[in-house]
Parts: structure tokens; sequence; C-alpha cells
């Protein structure tokens, strides 16, 4: 019996320190790695240990050794290489914390644990030992959100319609851009200002009407959030008619950050083109009023001292006017509607508020526009300035190169006029190269005295060859140079090179003769004169130089061939008349305006720039109404503005309310005098 509760004894000592010998369960593992977040304070004499205390008697060395293994093999997954158990048992002395490990029913077990808190009863697995930190201190990361990264946009204010009215805030935004989106009547500012790379985007629907506010809000904020610079062209003033709110609303509900960049107002704008002010004699305020508000307060504005300007009336004129008459205003009162303001477009009806309605039926107008109420419109006889010009809104064809015909376009509107350029020729290089090449190669080898150049293709023709075998302008050293015209002259210098003669007054042919010297043996070391023409180039240069005693090699530096038609409602506008007048600037575009769209009609004044380019035109069965006085596209245009001004005055005399030919026809066909 003895003996029984003695080996009962041995064997309960020896069960004893079984808990802390199985591996821990995965329930024990997630309840140590959660058991970090209750920070429970440490005892300052066990905080840094990093492995289990042993007992003092052989039976709990042996259990804790076994514990120890489990723990180290753990340990290999997360911490590299633990050290073992055995080697830190010299040097952990015995201590009341490894008693409670062996005997864990006394009271003061909880606090000899420094780092764990309690286990929930129902696992009933040992506690996690100091040797298992390092993985309870890992935490998992948490990732920030990242901000959705967005393109700059700007909502640009169009202004009244010139383009030329932009603020310079505006201009450079516009230049800027990748994406322009833009109103339908805002095109041509678009156009006007927007870099060689942006797309111009119109906020119209597959059926060309305009996109509702949501649809334009949704291009804006697709272009901004693809990273793209993004520039919101908005028609007209939309500070003043309350566009700018929904358009930044939008925006602000999409958390995208945008600027705004104001312009010219048309409340301003057009009555300036329009040849009055908004104050001025009795009128002492403006109001500004929707026309399409249905509680306007037409009792309050009956006063003379107010002017009346209404946004969108246009086409409501004449209901307008009824109401102001019915709420007591006098129908002498004078009103002005505008359309198109600012633009070579721009027509204004002036009337009274009694004779409006007849006045608008005259006018057979229609379209949004401006109306200004008030005594100010009767300074429209002293300040009338836009509409009085002497091309004012003549439609004028241009036959032109397909590259180039900018500053006769930029002349014609400063004078009222609206240029409508049609190509007519096409450059293209000569069909056997190797005379161009071998007149460039004795060009560097000092072959010729003399280059001379009479059109801006020659230069660029010249220019791209040098260019082709890595040369510049320094290949000009040494030799003179010659020109004629200043077009040809300007391409030479932004070339680099400056010519040493040019005519002086008209540029022609005959004119640069004039100027060139004659041979001279004694001073001119050599006798070769360069000469890089078109195809169809006539003999005039070259015969004269000769004659001066020069030797001239006339070479084919690039061919002009007919450009494909028009579109077929130009070709009918240029045979019916519905263009005021053509210009034509060469022999060639004369003929090949002719092969290509025909003649045009005969009531359309015909100005040609010199007398070969008059020549062809009367061999073409054309009567030349002007010719400029001098052989530039500043003479050409100065003299068709002269002849406007000419029929404007003529028109007024006989009390006739337009000048422009093309409302005018004649019946007779025109023939060549």
């Amino acid at each position: 019996m003895t003996s029984r509760i003695a080996a009962s004894k041995a064997s309960a000592a020896k069960s004893a320190p079984t808990p802390a010998t199985p591996k821990k369960t995965a329930t024990a593992r997630q309840a140590a790695v959660k058991e970090p977040v209750v920070k429970q304070p440490a005892p300052k004499s066990t905080a840094g240990k990093p492995v289990a205390s042993t007992t003092t008697t052989a039976t709990s060395r042996s259990a804790s050794g076994k514990a120890a293994t489990g723990r180290s093999t753990e340990a290999k997954t997360t911490v590299a290489k633990a050290p073992a158990p055995k080697a830190a048992e010299p040097k952990a002395p015995a201590t009341k914390e490894s008693g409670a490990r062996t005997a864990p029913a006394k009271a003061k077990e909880p606090a000899a644990r420094p780092t764990t808190a309690k286990t929930p009863a129902k696992t009933h697995e040992p506690k996690a030992t100091p040797a298992e930190a390092p993985v309870i201190e890992k935490e998992s990361p948490v990732r920030a959100r990242k901000k959705v990264a967005t393109g700059p946009v700007a909502l640009v204010a169009s202004g009244p319609g010139d383009p030329d009215l932009l603020t310079l805030r505006a201009a450079r935004l516009l230049a800027g851009a990748d994406v322009i989106i833009v109103d339908a009547d805002a095109v041509a500012v678009a156009q006007a200002h927007a870099g060689e790379q942006t797309v111009v985007t119109v906020a119209v629907d597959a059926a060309g009407m305009p996109l509702d506010q949501s649809a334009r809000s949704a291009l804006v904020i697709e272009a901004a959030r693809e990273g793209k610079n993004t520039v919101r062209l908005i028609a007209g003033d939309p500070v003043i008619d309350g566009t700018l709110l929904h358009e930044a609303g939008a925006l602000r509900r999409a958390r995208i950050d945008f600027e705004v960049a104001p312009g010219v107002s048309e409340v301003t704008g057009v009555p300036a083109y329009a040849g009055f002010g908004l104050t001025g004699g009795r009128s002492r305020q403006v109001r500004i009023l929707d026309a399409n508000d249905a509680d306007v307060p037409w009792g309050e504005l009956t006063s003379a001292r107010t002017t009346l300007v209404f946004l969108d009336g246009a086409d409501r004129a004449v209901d307008i006017a009824a109401r102001l008459l019915a709420a007591g205003a006098d129908e002498r009162t004078p009103i002005a509607v505008t359309r198109r303001g600012t633009t070579v477009d721009q027509r204004t009806v002036v009337s009274t508020l009694g004779d409006i309605a007849a006045a608008a039926k005259a006018a057979k107008q229609a379209g949004r526009g401006l109306v200004v109420i008030g005594e100010v419109v009767a300074q429209r006889e002293k300040l009338d300035w836009f509409e009085v010009k002497a091309l004012f809104g003549w439609r004028i064809l241009i036959p032109r190169t397909q590259d180039h015909a900018g500053s006769v376009v930029g002349l014609l509107r400063s004078h009222g006029a609206v240029p409508i350029e049609v190509p007519t020729i096409s450059v293209e290089p000569p069909r056997t190269p190797q005379q161009i090449d071998r007149a460039v190669h004795g060009l560097v080898s000092g072959r010729y005295e003399w280059i001379g150049f009479t059109s801006v293709n020659a230069v660029r023709a010249i220019r791209e060859k040098l260019q082709e075998y890595g040369l510049d302008a320094r290949s000009f050293a040494g030799l003179k140079v010659a020109a004629v015209g200043q077009p040809t002259v300007d391409a030479l210098v932004e070339f680099g090179v400056r010519p040493d003669i040019m005519p002086i007054g008209e540029q022609t042919t005959s004119a640069l003769l004039d100027e060139w010297p004659t041979y001279d043996s004694l001073t001119d070391p050599i006798n070769r004169v360069f000469l890089p023409r078109a195809d169809i180039a006539t003999d005039t240069l070259a015969a004269g130089l000769a004659e001066l005693g020069w030797e001239v090699e006339d070479v084919t530096a690039y061919r002009t061939v007919r450009a494909a038609p028009p579109p077929a409602e130009t070709r009918e506008a240029i045979k019916t008349g519905g263009f005021d007048a053509v210009l034509f600037t060469s022999s060639s575009t004369v003929r090949n305006l002719v092969g290509i769209a025909g003649k045009p009609h005969h009531s359309t004044v015909v100005a040609c720039i010199g007398p070969q380019t008059a020549k062809a035109a009367e061999e073409h069965g054309l009567r030349v109404d002007v010719l400029a006085e001098t052989s530039t596209a500043i003479g050409l245009v100065e003299a068709l503005s002269a002849h406007g001004e000419l029929l404007r005055v003529t028109a007024i005399e006989a009390g006739e309310g337009t000048w422009r030919p093309s409302r005018r026809r004649a019946t007779a066909r025109r023939k060549a005098t």
C-alpha cells in the first residue's frame, strides 16, 4: 500500500509539468497573437528575458527541455535561429516564476508572467512565453488610400465672339491645353488659340445639338481624371449668365480643382462694337435681364434713366418691346438688336419700340443676340466704327498655294472682310532631282556669283535641299543674294540670309531687273546666276539677266500642280456670285482656279496683285476691277478697300442699304474689256 502511494506520488511528480510540453494549437497561437492588444505592463524583473526559466529539479528540467524543443521548432517560422534552451540553463537561476510553472495552482502565477495576458478558460492551453515575443509584436500594416491624381482644369470665358478679344491668361491656357471642350458658338476662338497638339472637342451630340450641362461636365471630368490639361471654353460670359455656377459645381462635387479665367463681357463688348455705350445723357443706370425670365418686373423698367440689356433677347425683341409698351414705356425709345457681335458677321438692327416689329421682319435675321434699349442707342450715329468699314461683311475668295496666304487673311479681317481660302496649287519636288542637286553642289563649291529668289517656295526648296545634305545658311557665304517680294525676303531672313538687293517699290521681276547690276568682268570674278524657280515660271527674269551680260542657270526647284477641287458649295458660290470679291496673287492662281472651279460670277469684284496677274485674268475672260499700285499683299488689300469705300459712298448717296456686290447682282455675263 505504501509502495503504491509512493509510486502514485512519483507518477504525479512526473506528470506535473506536462501542460507545458505539448505544441500549441492553432487556437492558442491566435490567442497569443491577439494578446499584445491588451498592452499589460510586465514586471521589471523579467521584461527583457528572451528564454524561459528552468527549475532546480531534474524532473522539471527534463520537462522544460521537451517544451523548449517544441517552442524552438515553432520559432523557426518567424524568428531566425532562436537560441536553444539548454544553452541558457547555466545563466538562468531558479526563481519563483519557474516554480510557478511547475505548480500552476499557486495564486501568484498571474503576476509572474511578464508579457502575456490570460487566455480564455475554455481552451486550457499553456500561456505564451517571452521567447515568442518577436511573433507577438508584429502587426499587419494598414495601407493608406491613394488620392486619385487629376490633370489641371480651367474654366475660360470665350468673350463676345472676336478671338482677338480673349484675355492673355485665357490665350495661354488654350495654347497649353491637351484638350479643349468648347461650346459650338466659341469654336472659332478655340481654333484661333489652340496649340498644334491640342484636341478640340465640340460639346454637341451626334446630331449636332448642344449637350446638356451634365454631359458637358462629364467630358471635362473624364479628361481631368485621365491626367490631361483640360480647358472648358464657355461661350459668352459665364459670370453674367450663371453658367459658371453649374460648371464649377460639377467639378467641386467630383473633387477636381479648377481655376477661372474671366473674359470681356458681351454686356459691354457688343455695345462697344455696335457703336454706343451703356450710360450717357439722362441714362445713369444699367439693368441686365434674362430675356427668358418669366417674372420680369416690366413696370419697373419704363424709366428713361435706365438702360436695359436683355441677354439672349434677339429673337424675342418684338415681344420685349410689346411688354414694355404695355407697361407704359415711350414708343420712341430706341432699341438695338445685335447678333454675332464683335465678329465680321455682326449685324445690328436699330429702331424704336414702336417700329421694331417691322424692322425685324425686314432684316430677316435670326439667332442669339443682345438687345439694348434706351437713349444710349442714339450714340451710334457718332460712335459707329465697326460696321462702316469699307469691306465689312464682304466674303472674299483667296485662291492660294496650299501652304500660305496668312498675311492677306489678316489684312482683310482688319478691314472687316470675311476671307475664305481655297487651295488651288500644290507644291511638289521636281520629277528629276539631278539638276537641282548639281546646282546646290555648285552653290556650295563657288560656281555662282548670284542667286535669285522670286518666291517663298523657291526659298523653301533650297533650304530643304541644303538640310538634306546637312548644310545650313553658311553655304551662302561669299554669294550675292537677290529677292523679290516681302514674303520671300522674310523667308530668307528666317533662314539666316539677308538679301543684297530687292526692289524698293513695286515687287515684280521687272523691278528686280532694274536693281540688278550689269556684269563687269573686272569686278565680277564669276558671271553665273542661279535661279531656282517653278517649272511654269516665265522667262522674263532670265532673259533680262542675259541682256545684262550674265550667264543664267534657270533650274526647276519645285513643281506647281493643280490642287483638288474645292467643296461643291464653294464651287457653286464661285459660279453664282456668292463671293463679293476674288483676290489673285499670281498668274498661276488665275489659271488653276478657273481650272478646278470655273470662272467667278460677273458680279464678283476681281483684284490682281500686278500687271502679269491681271494679264492672265483678262486672258481667261475676266474683267479686272482692282489693280494694286504696289505688287504686295498690303498694296492689294488697300486697293480693294479703296474700291469698297467708293461703292459704300455711292450706295449711301443713292439711298441703298448695302454696297456688297453679292447683294447687287447684275444679269449680264462679265466680259473682258
